[in-house]
């Protein structure tokens, strides 16, 4: 039984890692429904282990999961987007205070070579720009070595890329590329204030681009979005 169990947890990890990483890029919009007998289809599995993944993604608050609703990806509210900047705001400022009291030369060139992934992928792929922007910041948790940081860092990210899908004009990866640019300055440097300051800048900044008004969700092909996700997953 045990067994069993396990083998549908990792079975449904490709679902996941799929919907999640659509979610993130905003290929699959805020309100979008997300059927398990479709998704079951498009990766040839039960509706048991689409059923895992989504529970999942609904502990993550990317997915809303309602009994004989079914799931859909989540909407926050323009009320929860705020707290979330705000809760973000104090986990990155640690991030980047504690990454400051480490040896610089590690965390720099990590920082860096994910930076050169931001900078060649500007103007060529808005989808991958909008996943590497958030895994930056995922990427400075890490680096702190503190694995709950690191876990609450990726959760409030993800939900902020909700946040960006539903209620921003457009992502600015330009804009984001150089403040990253910044953060990393003031790392190398070893000014945890300055650190701060410039995080804090760059997450207002994030948050000022966004409307108010959430954009209407057209009609997706849920089948065909992740089909494209899970020949990426199986390369």
């Amino acid at each position: 039984m045990v067994e069993t169990m396990h083998k549908s947890s990792n079975r449904s990890v490709p679902v996941y890692d799929s919907l999640r990483q659509a979610i993130i890029e905003q290929a699959l919009k805020p309100g979008v429904k997300l059927p398990e007998d479709s998704i079951g289809e498009t990766f040839g599995v039960s509706r048991t282990i689409v059923r895992n993944a989504l529970v999942r993604l609904d502990s993550e608050g990317l997915v809303d999961l309602r009994p004989n609703r079914g799931a859909s990806v989540a909407e926050p509210t323009i009320e929860e987007a705020h707290d979330i900047f705000e809760m973000r705001q104090c986990l990155e400022g640690e991030v980047v205070r504690r990454l400051c009291g480490m040896d610089p030369a590690p965390v720099v060139k990590a920082l860096d070579t994910h930076l050169a992934e931001e900078q060649e992928c500007l103007g060529k792929s808005a989808a991958r720009s909008i996943r590497l922007a958030g895994e930056f910041h995922i990427l400075l948790a890490e680096l702190t070595g503190s694995p709950i940081l690191a876990k609450y860092v990726n959760e409030i990210v993800s939900r902020c890329s909700l946040i960006v899908a539903r209620f921003a004009v457009a992502h600015s990866a330009e804009c984001g590329v150089e403040e990253h640019a910044e953060i990393i300055a003031a790392i190398a440097n070893g000014d945890g204030d300055r650190a701060a300051t410039c995080m804090f800048s760059h997450l207002r900044g994030v948050q000022d681009r966004a409307l108010l008004e959430p954009e209407d969700v057209r009609a997706e092909n849920v089948a065909d979005i992740l089909s494209r996700y899970r020949l990426q997953m199986s390369d």
